[in-house]
């Protein structure tokens, strides 16, 4: 009988995209989640036509949630929102202490913007959802809400500032039945 077997070689690709330091390079207390500040990154499509995007982060620790919109899946886009994000937060250096983000074309200006900041920036492997499962999980419980191949401007901003409260305030058993919000308010406090 013949056997199956691929006759090509595998060839590994020399022109790699490469936004930054990978995964691999993060500190272990990160992937334990001993420490108060470390950040995952994503974007949330609604309709793939040219569309706003929702900008996402979520504090692996607390489990605490930023959603905030943006005009367009791009990189300035997103530079731009972080932007606003860091300047409305008070102690931004120690609740800010590195982001951890997928390989996607919007964040390719993270590095750059991360090294100006002081914030460590770390990418996952292509096609590795599961190496920042925190905010995968709650990119899941926008959904609810947010539906799938619904625009995201048909929403108001109002509406995801409603879906924003709902996650902070949903009690967690892993945090021991309290809110994000609450745990990320005491440990706000214990840090400045």
């Amino acid at each position: 009988m013949k056997l199956r077997r691929s006759t090509k070689a595998t060839k590994s690709r020399k022109h790699k995209k490469v936004l930054g330091t990978s995964i691999e390079e993060r500190p272990k207390s990160i992937e334990t989640r001993e420490e108060f500040g470390h950040w995952e990154i994503d974007t949330v499509l609604g309709h793939k036509s040219n569309d706003d995007a929702l900008l996402t982060l979520v504090e692996r620790k607390t489990r605490r949630k930023i959603i905030r919109r943006i005009p367009s899946k791009t990189a300035p886009a997103v530079t731009d929102s972080l932007q606003d994000i860091f300047t409305g937060i008070p102690d931004m250096r120690n609740t800010f202490k590195s982001i951890t983000a997928d390989n996607g074309s919007e964040f390719s200006e993270l590095s750059e913007q991360g090294k100006g900041l002081g914030i460590d920036v770390y990418f996952s492997h292509p096609y590795a959802s599961w190496e920042r499962g925190t905010n995968e999980r709650h990119n899941g419980l926008i959904r609810r809400f947010i539906k799938k191949g619904q625009p995201i401007h048909s929403y108001t901003n109002e509406c995801i500032e409603e879906v924003e409260n709902w996650m902070n305030t949903l009690p967690r058993k892993i945090l021991e039945y309290q809110t994000p919000a609450e745990k990320f308010a005491k440990l706000v406090d214990c840090v400045a």
